[in-house]
């Protein structure tokens, strides 16, 4: 076999890459037939990474074989401090026909990436690509995120079994809709998942729900036991989330962007239920998938989510350099 050069990519590698890229969803969609099958087509890939390409300091390296791209690796940064010095490689920001391969094309990216100051370095990779996934973690990341899919089928038997009930939230539960808004990033930030994120204010959550509480293009749910709410969820379109573009956004989907319940009132199955409130929702609506994501060191929602038949479709893994 030739030996592989690798070099810088440039526009000119888009359109062979993009072929690449279109062959790697095909795969991926053999093992999740709900995500969108227009990126098999090389057009759709072509432009995808086109996009990805003229992000703003994009920048990555292609692999040729014999003058034939075999792989690439794309990455641009993020301008929120919220993911320190950064660089990301999205949904349609690697391809390759060799994983090992995978392993140049970082050591020559991440050259400059780092040179640039960049040292937190986040990668979504497609789950089902085993080979891939153990590649990046031969390269020293390992999985902080999960984006995951499951079919429309109502879900009405997971109510909870602790006294639970689930209904729809009016204006009369914002005060609890508010201090809820507070537990999941407060949750997250605790072991062990650490997550920076900020906690916002309680009066900031109120004027917000007050605002927001009967917008159409929400689903807000919120579960009680013996009259008191104890948790809430939210469905809406997948649109409207930023965290899912591109090849990790199914067409038609229903996304389950956010539950959380009160500490006290936890291991009652209103998580569950919530979430199985959100799923009929999206039955009801139409929805082709329902999609939600998790942090994997979320001991909470990385048990229940999947409990309720979400299947992972990207993992994000992530990087410290220097440490």
């Amino acid at each position: 076999m030739s030996r592989v050069e690798i070099r810088p990519i440039v526009a000119a590698d888009v359109p062979a890459c993009g072929a690449l890229l279109a062959d790697r969803h095909r795969r991926h969609r053999l093992a999740q037939p709900l995500l969108s099958p227009r990126f098999e087509t090389v057009d759709a890939a072509v432009a995808e990474l086109t996009a990805a390409f003229e992000t703003a300091d994009a920048s990555g390296a292609v692999a040729l074989r014999a003058g034939v791209p075999v792989g690439f690796l794309l990455g641009a940064p993020k301008t929120s401090p919220l993911w320190g010095p950064n660089i990301w490689v999205e949904a349609a920001g690697q391809a390759v026909t060799d994983a090992e391969v995978m392993r140049d094309l970082y050591a020559s990216a991440a050259t400059r990436w780092v040179d640039e100051g960049r040292t937190a370095h986040y990668v979504v990779v497609p789950a089902q690509d085993e080979e891939l996934v153990r590649a990046w973690f031969r390269l020293g990341f390992g999985q902080q995120h999960a984006h995951a899919v499951r079919p429309p089928t109502r879900l009405s038997t997971a109510a909870g079994d602790g006294g639970v009930s689930v209904r729809r939230a009016g204006r009369a539960d914002i005060p609890p809709l508010a201090r809820l808004d507070l537990e999941l990033p407060t949750h997250q930030g605790l072991s062990p998942t650490f997550s920076a994120g900020r906690v916002g204010t309680l009066e900031d959550s109120l004027a917000d729900w007050a605002d927001d509480i009967d917008n159409p293009e929400y689903a807000t749910f919120v579960a009680e036991r013996d009259g008191e709410v104890i948790g809430s969820a939210i469905g809406c379109a997948l649109e409207k989330s930023s965290s899912h573009l591109g090849l990790a956004r199914p067409d038609n989907a229903a996304f389950l962007g956010y539950a959380a319940v009160f500490p006290h009132a936890r291991r009652a199955g209103a998580g569950r239920a919530l979430g199985a409130a959100v799923v009929d929702w999206a039955v009801d609506g139409g929805f082709d998938s329902v999609v939600t994501d998790w942090r994997v060191t979320n001991l909470l929602s990385s048990r229940t989510w999947p409990r309720l038949g979400f299947t992972e479709t990207f993992l994000r893994l992530h990087r410290m350099i220097g440490h």
